[in-house]
């Protein structure tokens, strides 16, 4: 099977089939209401910084996808709705586009002013395969060319790579290269769904990245994505291992918590669905929230439909700043809340 065909395959399992645990972690972060917060709705201010960029509120459209025909209209969907609400926004791997695969599925998002663009490789890549392909440094400043890229993302997916029938399997020297390559330019770390812990972050913040996107258990899991393609494909193998590891991961607000204290700018990820879990993610320590899949519906639909689905989001990030007192994210970084549930049970256990 090629890059364009899985990548397709990925889209069309993340629209129509659950690929998501059925609990909601970040519904166990619950904000301290004020009934008396003294603010006006509409002096309240939204606005952050995050790697030198000023985003309108504080929300990254994370990477979903590109590298076959159907990308170029959903990238470009993406890109016009953050272009036109001040927001991050972060491609999916561009190892196909890197390749001569549907390159201007990527680079459609060059016709949009968006604030924050982050581009994508994979960390498996930077070291050599059993098939003896590895990123060369042409390829790398490709990929920052490709989309303009303001910092580049290395995402660690060993999960998904274990379950997909192409995965790439080797993993030692990930970290080296890692370091190797953030001394070339801006670098960030995230995770694919299944969260980073304490000691991983602690590992990674003295090697010059620039911050990390958790991307905790609880949204898309790449093992169940990879599961529906194992019982396309009939790999009774894979489909079990799959099946195993569908909820696989440190939920995302607890690997927030534990990667709170590294000193890196966070991107809370991970099963985000509303502005009140966007708000919760500041008040536990992130610098923005980020959402994929969430919008991922509205985006092969058109950029409106993107655009009136972050709205809402905005407006309940809002509401939930003006119901906790909250004038800016500076003060919604200090609200007080409670955790409960399976939540508050993984917390107490680490």
């Amino acid at each position: 099977m090629t890059i364009k065909d899985r990548k397709a395959d990925h889209i069309r399992i993340c629209k129509n089939e659950r690929v998501a645990p059925g609990y909601c972690y970040w519904d166990d972060v619950r904000l301290i209401h004020n009934a008396l917060p003294e603010i006006n709705a509409d002096d309240i201010d939204m606005s952050c910084c995050l790697f030198g960029k000023k985003l309108d509120f504080p929300l990254i459209v994370t990477a979903i996808t590109g590298g076959f025909p159907g990308a170029k209209k959903i990238n470009a969907n993406i890109a016009e709705a953050c272009a036109e609400l001040g927001i991050g926004m972060g491609v999916g791997s561009e190892r196909a586009g890197v390749m001569g695969v549907s390159p201007e599925s990527y680079s459609v998002v060059k016709d949009y002013d968006v604030p924050l663009m982050i581009g994508n490789i994979g960390a498996v890549q930077l070291i050599e395969q059993k098939s003896g392909e590895v990123y060369t440094e042409e390829m790398i400043q490709k990929a920052v060319e490709l989309v303009d890229a303001d910092i580049i993302a290395v995402h660690l997916n060993p999960l998904q790579e274990m379950v997909q029938p192409e995965g790439d399997t080797r993993f030692e020297g990930c970290y080296d290269a890692i370091r190797d390559l953030a001394r070339e330019g801006p670098v960030m770390v995230k995770e694919t769904g299944a969260g980073i812990s304490k000691q991983v972050a602690d590992r990674l913040k003295g090697i010059g990245i620039q911050g990390l996107d958790i991307s905790g258990m609880g949204g898309t899991s790449f093992s169940a994505v990879e599961l529906y393609r194992a019982m396309d494909s009939e790999d009774e193998m894979l489909t079990n291992v799959g099946e195993t590891f569908f909820d696989w991961g440190i939920p995302a607000p607890v690997s927030l918590g534990q990667c709170k204290g590294c000193g890196l700018p966070l991107i809370a990820s991970g099963g985000i669905l509303d502005g009140i879990h966007v708000a919760s993610s500041i008040a536990m320590g992130a610098s923005a929230a980020g959402m994929a899949n969430s919008i991922l519906r509205e985006a092969t639909v058109s950029a409106d439909a993107v655009k009136d689905k972050l709205k809402i989001i905005k407006k309940e990030l809002q509401t939930a700043m003006l119901l906790t007192g909250c004038r800016d994210i500076k003060q919604l970084s200090n609200a007080r809340y409670v955790v409960l549930g399976e939540t508050k049970e993984w917390m107490e256990q680490l």
